[in-house]
Parts: C-alpha cells; structure tokens; sequence
C-alpha cells in the first residue's frame, strides 16, 4: 500500500498548518497539499483542516511511499528517467487504497522530489519520462505544456490501411454515458490532429501494424481518431465496441475472453514507442528498446 499512516503527538494550541511544518518537518507546498486532500487526520480519524487549533493527542498524517515490484528505468541521466510501462499499470493512484502505479517506482529509485513529467493510459505500455527533482519536473512539465517534443506509437489495428494518412478532427466529451469516452462527432471539440503510418498488413486477421504521430495532446487522441475513421484499436474495450462492453471494462466485469472476443485483443494493442525532446541543449532520442515484440 503506497499510503502509509505516520503518527506524531500534537503540541496542543499550535495551529495544524505550522505543526506539519516544525514538528512533521514537511514543507509548506506539501503541508497545504495535504491538508488540501484531506489527508491529515486526529487520532479519531477526523479530517483535519487548514487553520485548525490542535487540541488532540496526536495527529496522523497519510503520505506515499513508493516501493518496487521490479520495474527499473531504461534510460537515465542527472535529471530524469525513462521507464518502459506495462499495459494494464496506471501511471499514478487514483484513490488511497490503490496498491501500486508507476509513481511507486519512480518515488522508490529517486526519492519525494520525484514526479511524472506526462501521463499515459493505464491500458497503453511504453515510455513514460519522469523528472528527477523539482527544478527539473517544472522544466519537462513546461516542456510538455508547450508540446516541445515528438512522441510516437505503435498500434495495431482492425481492417486495412496502405497509404499514410493524417486525422484532422476536433475532440470533445462524448454525450455518452460512458462518462470517459471522447468523441470527433462535436464540431465545437478541441483542434486534434494525428498522423498514421501503415507499417505491415495481417492478412490472417485482417489488421494493420501503423505507426501514429499525434500534433496535438488529446485524451484519448490515438483512439478515438482512430476509431472516427472505422478502424479501432485491437483490444480497446471503450472504442469500436458495444456501450455494454464498455461498461462491463469499466466495472471491472469484462473477463479476458470476452474481451478477446469482442475487441481481437486481451489488452489495448497501443505502444508509446519513441519519445524526442531537447533539454538543456542536449537532444534526445529515446526508443522503446520492447517495440513490437510488446503485443507478442
């Protein structure tokens, strides 16, 4: 469990915030985040709150600690790394009681400072680059903010394409009721551009091996545009498919043959294969060493 419950007896009188900071030894950007998320507690269990006058005997405070099940970084120098995810891993917690993301790896190697500089789908393996210190996480979160980089994927998908092709299409929330789902048909959604590649047909299964560019940074951008153009992703239990199916994925109740046998695929056949960017001064190209051999 990455939430752990650290205990410290309260100095009664003393308001909440400047106990996190003189007695905790926590900072003020992690203080007020903590107490922001509800994540500082009396000995009861009761939320504690920014301004609160400690009159408990002892506070408990809800904090990560990553730890390892193995998973190394791939790439590595002063200021960042690069971990290859597997599909199926979300890149960070959702809720306390999630039990492991990437960020446990990446706050087990490099420490508190530590943080994601870009996020993918759980369901989507690949690189996944991650700052080192604060200095450097501003830097790449910026870097990313200001799309100063190129990112590239490997997808297979349904039916045949042989010529290069580029999806222009906005991207909104879907009227679906499938609350995460995206949707090309709203004019009025967000500019979204992706360029496809064919690299290989299936003629067995009748799929194709594409590599996909996306200009802009879109939930779901790969996806969906895929899909507006009649040929969905191998495995995508949210697209191509049946709302049925969808909601069976996201409660959790879609077993891996019926997945199998409504998508093509036990996982979404997605791959963050090549990450490009410049930091300072220095440029760097960085390829999955997995590639393909990941859907094998």
């Amino acid at each position: 469990m990455p939430f752990v419950l650290k205990k410290f007896n309260a100095v009664k009188g003393k308001k909440i915030q400047s106990f996190l900071l003189d007695e905790a030894d926590l900072s003020s950007s992690v203080s007020q985040k903590l107490l922001a998320k509800n994540r500082v507690f009396d000995e009861q269990g009761n939320v504690l709150k920014n301004g609160y006058i400690l009159q408990c005997k002892y506070i408990q405070v809800a904090v990560f600690e990553g730890h390892t099940r193995g998973l190394k970084p791939v790439f590595e120098v002063q200021d960042f790394a690069v971990f290859d995810k597997p599909s199926g891993l979300m890149v960070h917690p959702t809720r306390k009681t999630t039990e492991y993301s990437l960020l446990d790896e990446v706050r087990y190697y490099f420490g508190d400072q530590a943080d994601l500089a870009h996020r993918i789908d759980a369901e989507t393996s690949g690189l996944v680059l991650v700052a080192k210190n604060k200095r450097a996480n501003i830097q790449l979160k910026t870097m990313f903010e200001n799309k100063e980089y190129d990112k590239e994927y490997l997808a297979v998908i349904k039916g045949k394409i042989t010529k290069s092709l580029t999806i222009d299409k906005p991207i909104a929330k879907s009227n679906s009721d499938i609350t995460v789902k995206m949707t090309c048909e709203n004019t009025q959604g967000k500019e979204s551009t992706t360029h496809i590649y064919p690299l290989k047909f299936n003629v067995k299964d009748n799929t194709t091996l594409v590599k996909a560019v996306p200009i802009t940074g879109r939930q779901h951008q790969i996806r969906v545009h895929l899909d507006s153009i009649g040929h969905s992703i191998l495995g995508d239990p949210i697209y191509g498919v049946d709302e049925r199916i969808a909601n069976e994925y996201l409660c959790k109740n879609l077993s891996d043959k019926k997945r199998f046998e409504s998508t093509g695929a036990k996982r979404l056949m997605l791959h963050a294969n090549n990450l490009s960017f410049t930091y300072q001064e220095t440029e760097y190209n960085i390829t999955s060493k997995l590639g393909i051999l990941v859907f094998n």
